[in-house]
């Protein structure tokens, strides 16, 4: 009996390593994005230089503008997403399978990187979700027409609950 007991639980101990499957297929997908992202920078500064073209008419010049902005900030958007999945596939690392010996030794890590426990990895999640967040917001907010008074209060307000958000995410990382 004693025999299957430890036979079970070294079965139990061992299925932790199904865990590799979602660090790999999170690390696959984060090098994806990144190279998305990175096409789409590429494009956008190939964009960016038509802007300087001499006899480009002010609509047209403005209406580049905005499509750059609103790339750029879609960007950034796609990084940080592919820093969540990053973030992600480090801290399932960390926490199921083994501590990451390079990251812990390593003057240049940053403690982002470092997941100790169910909890690091969720605040370091919640703070770059948070970030992915603001970011669609103010792309939202680019493309944004007020018709009316409402619309530009509801703007307001949206503005004050991102500057709470912000304000209770940097609140909390005081009280540890």
């Amino acid at each position: 009996m004693k025999k299957l007991e430890a036979a079970f639980e070294n079965f139990l101990w061992n299925s932790r390593f199904i865990v590799l499957v979602a660090v790999v297929a999170s690390l696959f997908i984060a090098f994806a994005v990144f190279y998305v992202a990175t096409v789409d920078a590429f494009y956008t500064v190939y964009h960016a230089l038509e802007y300087g073209t001499p006899g480009m008419e002010k609509t047209e010049k403005m209406a580049l503008r905005a499509s750059i902005i609103t790339h750029v900030v879609e960007i950034v958007d796609g990084y940080l997403l592919a820093a969540v999945l990053l973030i992600f596939a480090l801290g399932l690392y960390e926490l199921f399978i083994s501590k990451i010996d390079q990251a812990e030794n390593s003057e240049k890590s940053s403690n982002v990187l470092l997941i100790h426990s169910l909890d690091d990895l969720k605040n370091r999640l919640a703070k770059v979700i948070l970030m992915i967040l603001i970011v669609r917001f103010f792309e939202y907010a680019i493309g944004m027409k007020f018709s009316s008074p409402l619309d530009l209060l509801m703007f307001s307000g949206g503005i004050a609950l991102v500057g709470l958000a912000l304000y209770l995410s940097h609140s909390a990382e005081g009280k540890h």
